[in-house]
């Protein structure tokens, strides 16, 4: 009874994993693709030092999202003697979830299966919560590779994980980063009254953090 129990559970496990929308999680999970693209999440230029450095090491085409300014990129691309034809300065996100949301239907429509993700080490697991979410909904694998930070390490909360994880699921459902929105619409309730709906002391995100 017990083995007819699991037998029927894994057909289930299976089932559900064939049904859409999971099948692009699926097979962003078991894709046995090589990488195709390395991508460097912006916000310290230590990352995209180590990015094109992985790029050329490894031949792949680098994707630098909410990098450095572009002068700057140049210089290191030449200085890292990787040719800028082989890196794209991609200067649309604002943040984590823009990180990915800006880029996955390009990588897509590109036939990319398989990225190496590039990041510090403190913002690595809240990358990986935001890009398995929206890079496994078109069916991309995630390898993460961290970059030193120390001593300039700054841990991230759980919460702001789960925050931006819940904002990763909402654009799933919507299409939209909503929260420009709940800034607009709860602002003022958070700030207790205080200051512009929307008004953000700490300033926007950078892209990568």
């Amino acid at each position: 009874m017990g083995r007819r129990v699991v037998i029927l559970g894994a057909a289930a496990l299976l089932g559900a994993l064939s049904a859409w929308p999971l099948r692009p999680y699926r097979q962003a999970w078991f894709t046995r693709q090589p990488p195709q693209r390395v991508l460097v999440l912006g916000g310290d230029v230590d990352r995209e030092k180590a990015g094109l450095q992985l790029g050329r090491r490894l031949a792949l085409p680098v994707v630098v999202s909410g990098g450095s300014n572009p002068e700057y990129a140049h210089w290191l691309m030449d200085r890292e003697g990787l040719a800028q034809s082989r890196v794209r300065l991609d200067y649309r996100a604002q943040d984590t979830l823009g990180n990915f949301t800006s880029l996955v239907d390009d990588l897509k429509r590109e036939g990319v299966q398989h990225v190496i993700l590039v990041t510090s080490r403190d913002h690595l697991p809240r990358a990986m919560v935001v890009g398995r979410l929206v890079a496994g909904s078109r069916g991309i694998r995630l390898t993460a590779v961290p970059v030193a930070c120390a001593p300039r390490c700054l841990e991230e909360s759980l919460g702001k994980q789960v925050g931006d994880g819940l904002r990763a699921l909402a654009w799933l459902l919507t299409g939209r980063d909503l929260k420009p929105w709940a800034r607009m619409s709860w602002g003022k309730w958070l700030t207790g009254g205080t200051g512009p709906a929307g008004s953000d002391p700490g300033g926007p995100d950078r892209a990568g953090r």
